[in-house]
């Protein structure tokens, strides 16, 4: 699993016009069942991804498709997590 934070390089008046194109990225891979949790940071400088893919190196090729990378938007640390623990309602994440 793999936590993706996006960090805003350009000002919010540029990342807005890719919004759209973004928010189709997302919900893609939500759809192939690659991200499960995703949303914006406060205050507005970027966002987060919770990644469940099999490796990096797929994470890495999904993360190209994204508008706010192609554009130059912003830049991406990605996390490696094992979960060990978690709540009830999120146990099927520990189970990935």
């Amino acid at each position: 699993m793999f936590i993706v934070s996006l960090v805003y390089k350009k000002s919010l008046e540029d990342v807005d016009k890719y919004i759209p194109g973004h928010i189709e990225f997302l919900d893609e891979q939500y759809r192939l069942g690659n991200f499960q949790l995703s949303g914006r940071k406060e205050p507005r400088t970027g966002g987060v991804i919770l990644a469940t893919v099999a490796n990096r190196e797929k994470l890495e090729q999904i993360l190209v498709q994204d508008p706010f990378h192609r554009e130059n938007l912003a830049s991406y640390e990605i996390t490696e997590i094992v979960p060990s623990k978690s709540s009830e309602a999120l146990k099927f994440l520990v189970e990935v």
